[in-house]
């Protein structure tokens, strides 16, 4: 088996259906095999009902619970039998050559772990996909300010300007709604830290293949078509408070042995208040819409 695509589906049987009648036809090119994984966690919906009666070549994982997004990647990675996995939010249309493309990548690149490709709004627009990772100096900057003010400098390599568009680069942590993985690189660094249910768990498996010596890339030659947050959409205060959690928890676990004590208090409450802050802001703005 060739490739494993896997998708973790909550509430967006639609999304859901063009995805799987997109990939039908992506991955007529892939040659050595494929397999497609849908884990759904507990839609309330029909999509695993959906799933079952009209795509009955993909393997269905049910859940019976919420189990998020960390827990339900890893069902999927354990259930997957290629040696490269491409990882998809259901809200992705995928054209044709495009997997098959994205593996030429790696194999182009002995050295890297992961190739995502550009991200388009369905009118062709690009979406920033990629970040950098949230040091105390780039974090401070975005919860600041300053990153807005001096975007071309350290403060603001968190949001940093988009790869060039013409040719393969690497990247710190690009966005796992479309993203190829080599298999034996997660199999060594291990796989979602569960830890992190539903945000940074991406972000902290991107920190841990670079700390292993891997490298991530990323191909504007290859183009997927994401519709964007659907599922995190329906509950977004929560998906606010959770983010913000995940984003302290990635610091307790890659800075806190890095920074003196005090800056690490800061960082730390400085998330904390700006979490707050937007839910505060999110709640108020769904009770007046």
């Amino acid at each position: 088996m060739d490739l494993s695509v896997v998708l973790v589906n909550w509430n967006t049987r639609d999304l859901l259906r063009a995805c799987l009648a997109s990939l039908r036809t992506a991955l007529a090119d892939v040659t050595g095999g494929s397999e497609v994984i849908v884990v759904d966690n507990a839609s309330t919906d029909g999509s695993a009902a959906m799933v079952a009666a009209e795509f009955p070549e993909v393997r269905l994982v049910a859940n019976q619970e919420n189990r998020n997004y960390a827990a339900g990647n890893n069902q999927g990675l354990a259930a997957a039998r290629g040696r490269w996995v491409l990882l998809l939010n259901p809200d992705t249309e995928v054209p044709r050559g495009a997997p098959g493309a994205l593996i030429q990548c790696l194999e182009e690149h002995s050295q890297a772990a992961a190739v995502a490709p550009a991200l388009t709004y369905p009118d062709g627009r690009l979406q920033e996909s990629v970040r950098g990772f949230p040091g105390p100096q780039a974090l401070l900057g975005e919860l600041t300010g300053l990153a807005r003010c001096v975007p071309h400098s350290p403060w603001g390599t968190y949001r940093a300007a988009q790869p060039p568009q013409d040719r393969v680069s690497e990247v710190d942590q690009p966005m796992t709604s479309a993203l190829l993985f080599r298999r034996s690189a997660l199999d060594q660094v291990g796989h979602f830290d569960e830890d992190f249910p539903l945000f940074f768990n991406d972000v902290d498996l991107c920190f841990r293949l670079q700390l292993a010596g891997w490298r991530i890339l990323y191909d504007p030659r290859i183009r997927v078509v994401h519709h964007g947050g659907a599922s995190t959409r329906q509950v977004r205060p929560e998906a606010i408070r959770l983010s913000h959690l995940g984003l302290q928890r990635f610091y307790a676990r890659h800075y806190r042995s890095r920074l003196a004590a005090p800056a690490y208090r800061l960082i730390q409450a400085a998330i904390a208040l700006s979490g707050w802050l937007r839910v505060l802001h999110a709640t108020l703005r769904n009770r007046t819409h």
